[in-house]
């Protein structure tokens, strides 16, 4: 506990954490370029990015870009944040909030690209409507990326895939939907930058084979 209460400490004093309490928290939404990286650069988001290796790997790879990290977990943004404070990265930050209200905290357009990784399959059918790829989050989604901007998903569990793939398949506005089900043996490999996650390191250790897609919504 005195560990959790010390990194909430020193994320209530660090810039690269948005969150409830910091004047920036109540302003940012469709402000993230000027407010907080003070460029025009892309804007990347991270959903469900716990500890946030996804969101700095990408910041460290392309310096000329954007990227914002968004979990509930003040503790698992910690780790992130702290990697970019040590590295001296200004192109990462991290949003404390619940994806539910993600649409808070951007405006319409103004994600250039949007990556999910490895989010809580959420498996009991009460649950199916927590998923992160039902249909209301994805029409929040929609509505925060640019027209013509990527969605990528990685995860371990093949249900919460297969359940993704069929609720794509049903809708009318994804374009371009490329997706595998086993990601290193697959062209798109080269997409994920050799970027990968705790968890991603711990299910591969176990055998489980690494899922992928990635499409852009049709926004007429």
């Amino acid at each position: 506990m005195k560990s959790k209460l010390k990194r909430f400490e020193i994320n209530a004093g660090r810039d690269n954490v948005i969150e409830p309490g910091k004047e920036i928290y109540l302003k940012i939404k469709g402000h993230w370029k000027e407010l907080y990286f003070k460029n025009a650069n892309p804007l990347t988001v991270e959903l469900a990015c716990g500890r946030g290796e996804y969101s700095v790997g990408l910041a460290r790879k392309f310096p000329n870009q954007s990227f914002v990290g968004v979990d509930l977990k003040g503790d698992r943004l910690w780790k992130g944040s702290t990697w970019a404070f040590e590295e001296g990265l200004k192109n990462v930050a991290f949003l404390r909030t619940q994806i539910l209200n993600i649409e808070s905290f951007f405006e319409e357009n103004e994600a250039d690209e949007i990556w999910l990784t490895f989010p809580d399959p959420r498996p009991r059918k009460r649950d199916i409507k927590r998923r992160l790829t039902s249909p209301r989050f994805m029409e929040m989604f929609k509505k925060i990326l640019k027209r013509d901007g990527w969605f990528r998903f990685k995860t371990d569990n093949t249900a919460l895939f297969d359940y993704t793939l069929e609720e794509l398949s049903l809708r009318t506005d994804i374009l371009d939907l490329k997706s595998t089900h086993d990601l290193y043996q697959s062209e798109l490999q080269a997409e994920c930058f050799d970027i990968k996650t705790r968890y991603e390191e711990m299910f591969s250790a176990e055998g489980e084979k690494i899922k992928y897609l990635r499409f852009k919504f049709n926004k007429k």
